[in-house]
């Protein structure tokens, strides 16, 4: 990879405007045969590192994707994470909450999908929806039912930034290490791609007027995730902007980054039960049956 991943990462306290974020960038591969080579050497280091972190058993890793429709949230998940075993990934995507999700705090239905020690969980969306698509439609605020004092605008989103930095605060402390990223892609390539779903009939199921509704409200989205990129990058939870316009150096952009987080944690295999003699004697017994 020709540039850092921490150049695409949102430094606490940034204050952040998308527009000066590029959506776009030099690739980072020579041709198609050089990204397939760099993100199956990605996805096998991905692999070996899922292996250590069950082995390990003392962090979890929980990846959050956010992004405007047709970025690309599911190809990156397909592909950066081909390689890694089911058994230790959950992948969970967040629709419209249900009357009982709605009847809790808005922290509550994610929580209950959190990773388990030594296992990866994925957010496609999350809890992000509650100060971005609930801004942008503050009509979702009043089904709520939230008491008056609770729901007041635009006090309600610092107090909701404060509430899922403390949550990734104590997750960081309890071993779950938590990475976020945005897909920013252009107003255009958005629309490009859905054009492009509508041409192919077998993607047409991919696509809803609501795709359309929503992109009326593209600058309101790109205030709202501006100013969340900024309130909720932290040292321990940091955000990063991916340019999405690209689909494969999307992908090799968010495998560094994961396997680079993964590596960071020292993590070891546990010493065998059974020492060096004990484990010869083993052998031998094996050898003779």
């Amino acid at each position: 990879m020709k540039k850092s991943p921490d150049a695409y990462r949102v430094a606490p306290g940034d204050k952040v405007k998308l527009k000066r974020w590029p959506t776009q960038v030099a690739p980072l591969y020579r041709d198609k045969d050089d990204y397939a080579q760099q993100l199956a050497a990605h996805v096998a280091r991905l692999s070996e590192m899922q292996n250590l972190l069950y082995a390990h058993n003392r962090y979890a890793l929980l990846l959050i994707f956010q992004a405007m429709d047709a970025a690309g949230k599911d190809g990156v998940i397909k592909h950066v994470m081909s390689g890694v075993n089911p058994q230790g990934c959950q992948v969970f995507s967040f629709k419209h909450p249900s009357a009982l999700e709605l009847d809790h705090d808005f922290l509550w239905r994610t929580t209950q999908c959190l990773p388990e020690r030594g296992r990866i969980g994925i957010f496609n969306r999350s809890y992000y929806e509650e100060v971005l698509i609930v801004r942008v439609h503050p009509e979702i605020l009043k089904a709520q039912s939230l008491p008056k004092e609770a729901a007041k605008t635009p006090k309600i989103w610092a107090e909701r930034y404060t509430s899922i930095n403390n949550l990734e605060h104590h997750l960081h402390l309890n071993g779950t290490r938590v990475v976020k990223f945005f897909l920013h892609l252009s107003r255009e390539e958005q629309r490009q791609r859905f054009l492009a779903r509508l041409d192919d009939p077998a993607k047409n199921w991919k696509f809803t007027v609501d795709d359309i509704a929503e992109r009326e409200h593209w600058p309101d989205y790109m205030k709202a995730y501006g100013e969340m990129l900024g309130a909720t990058s932290t040292a321990c939870a940091p955000w990063h902007v991916v340019p999405a316009d690209d689909k494969l150096n999307a992908r090799l952009i968010v495998s560094q980054v994961i396997a680079d987080t993964l590596d960071s944690l020292k993590m070891q295999y546990p010493k065998p039960s059974c020492d060096a003699a004990e484990l010869a004697d083993i052998r031998k017994r094996l050898s003779r049956t």
